[in-house]
């Protein structure tokens, strides 16, 4: 699995953490910045990783700023993506299994970092159950057309 990982300056500590949970969990991941907490525009941290996970150059990706709204908002503006603003590991688990989410958004400043690793592992480690959820996918992408 290929991880794409991005935040503001918002995201900046917490994307920090879960860089070294990828790390420790041997998932290669590209990091797609900032390396400065020098204020910057969410939307275009969250283009490059929308662009790749919906090229399919990254399977999936993972998205953190202030809040996770405003990062999630610009992702979902992206044609094939399905990014999932996350903050407790139910929500991390049924947007796997039911909704085939394929980038999770975090706020920093809306969870901590014990949490935010329980939230990606679960995330990362939960399959799409396909079923009757596959025909409500397909209603999503029609929307985007």
């Amino acid at each position: 699995m290929k991880i794409a990982i991005s935040s503001d300056h918002g995201g900046n500590n917490l994307r920090r953490e879960i860089m070294n949970l990828l790390t420790e969990l041997n998932i290669e991941f590209t990091d797609f910045g900032p390396q400065t907490n020098d204020s910057v525009d969410y939307p275009d941290y969250a283009k490059p990783v929308a662009e790749r996970v919906a090229s399919g150059e990254f399977d999936r990706g993972i998205l953190i700023c202030g809040t996770g709204i405003g990062i999630s908002i610009a992702a979902n503006k992206f044609k094939g993506i399905r990014c999932a603003l996350v903050h407790d590991v139910f929500s991390a688990k049924a947007t796997r299994c039911h909704n085939d989410s394929n980038i999770l958004a975090m706020g920093e400043r809306v969870i901590g970092p014990g949490l935010a690793q329980e939230i990606v592992k679960t995330w990362l480690n939960t399959d799409f159950e396909g079923g009757r959820h596959e025909k409500r996918i397909q209603k999503i992408a029609e929307l985007e057309n």
